[in-house]
């Protein structure tokens, strides 16, 4: 039997409630910082061993959260459908609940990665240092694709979302582009789900169904949707 394919597009929300601060929760600051001045390409170039630091603050962060019940719910649909979870966060709670296909848009905190050549990427659990450098002699930076950088992998995304047979949302406020727009590549037909514990504004999307709640609250009620 050929199991239904669900493909699920993940944001900050999911992990809020395992105590992961969003950004975009407040005044554009991300845990004290002004974004462009960590998370940015003109930031790496001006102050590299700022951006370091803080993404040796936000491994540490990641490393003693933990997954939470709506990270686990998706992963227990795994038991009856084909589920790929397209995520924008950069931590591995989704890996970490026990889902086994989960692609990562905007990177992973856990990885680096030669700044010259993308495809030279390593482990880093510990702290970066600065003038570290990859084997091919260019400085290590964060595996992150950051504010003004493409997202490499949005095509594939694309294509994932296209060939599902139920698309959910959960925790994105859909304003960062281009992974807002893959809500546009489900086909008009299949089943839609949004859960947000504040719905974004959405129009013209067919077959939706809206959950406005926290994402643990909605991923539970998601699976009496499925199951009973």
């Amino acid at each position: 039997m050929n199991r239904k394919k669900i493909v699920v597009l993940t944001g900050a929300g999911i992990s809020a409630e395992s105590g992961l601060r969003t950004f975009r929760d407040s005044d554009g600051l991300w845990e004290g910082y002004d974004v462009t001045e960590v998370a940015t390409p003109r930031a790496w170039r001006k102050n590299p061993a700022l951006v370091l630091q803080f993404y040796n603050e936000r491994r540490k962060n990641v490393a003693a959260a933990k997954p939470n019940a709506a990270h686990s719910g998706l992963a227990a649909l795994e038991k009856d459908f084909d589920v790929t979870i397209i995520t924008q966060n950069i931590d591995d709670l989704h890996e970490r609940a026990g889902s086994s296909k989960v692609l990562h848009l905007h990177g992973e905190i856990f990885k680096m990665r030669s700044e010259e050549d993308e495809t030279l990427v390593y482990p880093i659990h510990d702290d970066m240092q600065p003038g570290a450098l990859a084997e091919d002699g260019a400085p290590l930076r964060p595996a992150i694709v950051w504010f003004e950088e493409p997202v490499p992998m949005i095509e594939t995304a694309a294509w994932i979302v296209q060939h599902a047979d139920i698309f959910v949302v959960v925790g994105t406020s859909l304003v960062v582009y281009p992974a807002a727009g893959l809500m546009h590549y489900a086909p008009a037909q299949i089943p839609k789900y949004i859960i947000d514990k504040k719905i974004p504004h959405v129009t013209g999307i067919p077959n939706l169904t809206c959950i406005e709640k926290p994402a643990t609250e909605g991923v539970g009620e998601l699976l009496k949707i499925f199951w009973g």
